[in-house]
């Protein structure tokens, strides 16, 4: 058979020519590194715990997530004294371009005050424990992170704080 004019009668042939460029498989192998590695979010949230005398709060939420994905934070508030009303207080900023979806329990009565978001559960007497389970969503403008506080007060008295930061990654 006679090859066609300017094209060779049999191609070189390199091993690799064949083959997926090694490059390719390098920054794929790098990315699921670093997806196992938990670079990308999605790993199991660990509880952080703060006392503050009066009572003990421990919150459990993700500290990186992924922009668009849904997000489970659990509060839980261990009464060391008798409180009045525990209230719950969250800073605007933590949940800025976020969508707040179900909070149970419910709160007896919300408001928005001192520059922050107030849900009151009423009474809870010493040793007693008030568990919140809250679902979210992150927003897709929310880039890079969000950082505020989740607050414990007794009526209007705060007791304190726990600051918290959850950075998102896009």
């Amino acid at each position: 058979m006679q090859a066609l004019e300017g094209l060779d009668a049999k191609p070189s042939q390199r091993p690799w020519d064949r083959h997926a460029s090694p490059i390719s498989i390098l920054i794929l192998g790098g990315l699921l590194l670093a997806a196992a590695l938990g670079f990308t979010g999605g790993q199991p949230s660990t509880p952080r715990t703060a006392d503050l005398g009066d009572v003990r709060l421990t919150v459990k939420t993700p500290t990186t997530i992924r922009n668009g994905e849904f997000f489970e934070t659990d509060i839980t508030v261990r009464a060391e004294v008798p409180l009045d009303d525990a209230v719950v207080a969250i800073s605007p900023a933590l949940w800025h371009d976020m969508t707040v979806n179900t909070m149970i329990p419910a709160p007896a009565e919300e408001s928005f005050e001192d520059g922050r978001f107030h849900f009151s559960y009423g009474p809870l007497a010493a040793g007693d424990s008030l568990h919140i389970k809250v679902d979210g969503q992150i927003n897709p403008p929310l880039f890079a992170g969000t950082r505020g506080e989740i607050a414990v007060l007794d009526g209007s008295r705060r007791i304190g704080a726990m600051p918290l930061r959850i950075k998102v990654l896009p």
